[in-house]
This record gives structure tokens, C-alpha cells and sequence, in this order.
């Protein structure tokens, strides 16, 4: 693509950036500039440009507003301590979201171009990435949208994809620290043939009730069942699961009706250079009782691009408790292995580091 620039004339001052890069938060501050390029049928991708940040104009008849028909990613880049700046798997992200595209019936945005407009975007706001200490990072949010002023129920003929970025600060204040999870029995997220599979607003649209069901009984984060037999462990609200068994094989539930998490399919090989096997396959609740219950499964973690991984501790629902595992070990290696990979303080052996500065 070819990509005009038109620098922003309200950048936020270097002082004031320092108060911010100091304490970001997550998804609190943006940085000065934004991506944009658009779609029509006849003219395909064009217009591609970074601008200063701002609000959009849109129609009260734009099409996403009514059907929802749109697609985002979510990564982060990181400052090494060279000075240089690094993505994370950027094609990954890139090819999951020419899979949401399909499902959602948007036009493709090839990877070479996600990546390119990504890297345009940080590289002109290079300054709000953040120094590495503290797991301190720059947040990246690809997104697409229906903007075509229109009320039929059709694929858009006008598209519209963004990228925006924001600081984000460790997402772990204090150390880390097992969630507790609800069990939903009442509300599932995805089915066979739906939009599970999909990075789409409506899959997080769904999670929101029962995630506030489980805030109501005291818990961090809801677990989602299949929506066929409500037997099986599929995702929590934002996260992908992994159970450690005593003889040191692991267990992730199979993709298909959820989302295929990018720290996930990272952590599956991470864990068989360490050592440990890992299948996907169907997780029973039953399976996660018994196995805490009897001290098999000896670990449970989840994972994510904003938590990267995170231990699990009891499990409640209107059955009982389930009470946390005995060790963290693996969940605190694992985790860190990774980070060190992603700040550069370990060899990238994978080769899944990105340079864009």
C-alpha cells in the first residue's frame, strides 16, 4: 500500500506522555495517530493514510451499527532494551483475522498490508511505546467495520479498516495472582457453525451478562460450556484454558466453536520444547472436578494477548467449589519464558519476534 502521512499538529507534549507512559493503564490513552484505509467493490483497498487521532463521522444509517458486521485483532508491541521496537507473531494476527473476514462476509485484507499498516502506525508513534520495565507495552487494535450508509441486511459495499494504539501498563498490579472463575450454567458463547471461531465484537457482546453474573458471586472471569451438551469447557470471557496433569502432560480444549488464541497456539509449542505434551480435545467439567479432586490435575492456567498467562484458582458454581490447584509452577515458567521472548531478553528461537523500529 502506498501510505500518505499528515502528522498530527495536537501531539500530546513530551511531558505530558511521560505522566502517561508512567502510569497507562490499559485502554485509557491513544496515541497521536491513527491508520485508516478503505473498501469499495470497484476500487478495492485504497486511501490508505495515518492522520492524527480522532473521532469518526458516521451516519446514523451505517451498517455495523445495525448488523454488527465487523472484526477486530488486538497485539502489542514492545520496546527491547536496544531501543528497538517488536511485534509479536504480526502474522498470525493478520491470518486470523482473513479467517474473521470470511466468516463475517468482509473483503480480505492481505496479510502483507495488515502488517505493513500496523507497522506504518507505530512507527510514526514510536515515542508512546513504552520502556520495557514493567512489563509495559504498546497496545495495537486492528479493526474493520461495515461503514456503508445502508439499512438492507447485505454484506457491506463499503469497508472500513482502522488500526489505534494505546500504552498499556503490566496487566498484573502486584504480582501475579489466581482468578477465580464462575461457572456459567445458563448462558453459552458460541455453537457449531456460528461465530465462535471469530474475533468479532458480537462473540464479547455475548460474554457481558455472564460475566456480570459471575462479578455477582465474587469471581474474576465466567467459564463458557458448548452450547450443545453443556458438558464441555470451552473459553472463558477473553481467555484460552490449559490443565496440567500429575505425570506432566497438558490439556487445552480443541478449537472449532472458540477462538483460536495466538498465546495459545505459542504456548503449545513453548510447552513441548520444555518438555510436556500437550493435546486438544474435548475437556469435560467433570473431568476438571475430578481431576483437582484427586490431585491429578496438579495446575490450570489461562491465557491471552492482555494477561499473557495467568493462574486459575477455584472454580464456583451452583454445584459447590472446586478449590484451587496446589502449585503454580509451570503457569510462572511457562509465562515467563514467554515474555522473555517477547521483550527480548531470551533467544527467539521460533523466530516469532517482528521488527518494525
Amino acid at each position: 500500500m502506498e501510505i500518505s502521512i499528515t502528522p498530527s499538529s495536537a501531539a500530546v507534549s513530551d511531558e505530558r506522555l511521560a505522566e502517561i507512559l508512567a502510569n497507562p493503564g490499559f485502554g485509557l490513552h491513544f496515541t497521536d495517530h491513527m491508520f485508516t484505509v478503505e473498501w469499495t467493490p470497484d476500487s478495492g483497498w485504497h486511501g490508505a493514510r495515518i492522520e492524527p487521532y480522532g473521532p469518526l463521522t458516521l451516519d446514523p444509517a451505517t451498517a455495523v451499527l445495525h448488523y454488527a458486521q465487523e472484526t477486530f485483532e488486538g497485539m502489542k508491541a514492545y520496546r527491547h532494551d536496544d531501543g528497538s521496537i517488536w511485534s509479536f507473531r504480526p502474522e498470525e494476527n493478520a491470518q486470523r483475522m482473513v479467517r474473521s473476514s470470511h466468516r463475517l462476509a468482509l473483503p480480505v485484507l492481505e496479510v502483507d498490508d495488515f502488517i505493513q499498516a500496523v507497522d506504518a502506525l507505530v512507527a510514526v508513534d514510536k515515542r508512546w511505546v513504552p520502556d520495557p520495565a514493567g512489563e509495559k507495552s504498546l497496545y495495537l487494535r486492528p479493526f474493520m467495520f461495515a461503514s456503508e450508509k445502508f439499512l438492507g441486511v447485505r454484506p457491506s459495499q463499503h469497508v472500513t479498516f482502522m488500526v489505534i494504539a494505546s500504552p498499556a501498563g503490566a496487566y498484573f498490579k502486584g504480582g501475579l495472582k489466581p482468578v477465580t472463575l464462575w461457572l456459567t450454567e445458563e448462558y453459552t458463547r458460541a455453537g457449531r457453525g456460528g461465530m465462535g471461531a471469530a474475533k468479532t465484537g458480537g462473540n464479547y457482546a455475548s460474554s457481558l451478562v455472564a460475566q456480570q453474573e459471575a462479578i455477582g458471586h465474587g469471581c474474576d472471569q465466567v467459564v463458557f460450556l458448548d452450547g450443545q451438551e453443556g458438558r464441555y469447557v470451552e473459553e472463558l470471557g477473553g481467555m484460552n484454558m490449559y490443565y496440567v496433569f500429575d505425570d506432566g502432560h497438558i490439556v487445552t480444549p480443541e478449537t472449532g466453536t472458540i477462538l483460536e488464541g495466538i498465546t495459545r497456539s505459542s504456548i503449545i509449542e513453548l510447552a513441548g520444547k520444555l518438555g510436556h505434551q500437550v493435546e486438544e480435545r474435548k475437556f469435560s467439567i467433570d473431568e476438571w472436578r475430578e481431576g483437582v479432586t484427586s490431585g491429578r490435575i496438579t495446575e490450570i492456567f489461562a491465557c491471552g494477548t492482555a494477561a499473557v498467562v495467568t493462574p486459575v484458582g477455584e472454580l464456583r458454581s451452583r454445584e459447590g467449589t472446586v478449590p484451587a490447584p496446589a502449585s503454580t509452577d509451570f503457569t510462572t515458567r511457562v509465562r515467563q519464558a514467554l515474555v522473555d521472548i517477547q521483550y527480548g531478553r531470551a533467544e527467539d528461537t521460533f523466530g516469532w519476534m517482528h521488527q518494525i523500529v
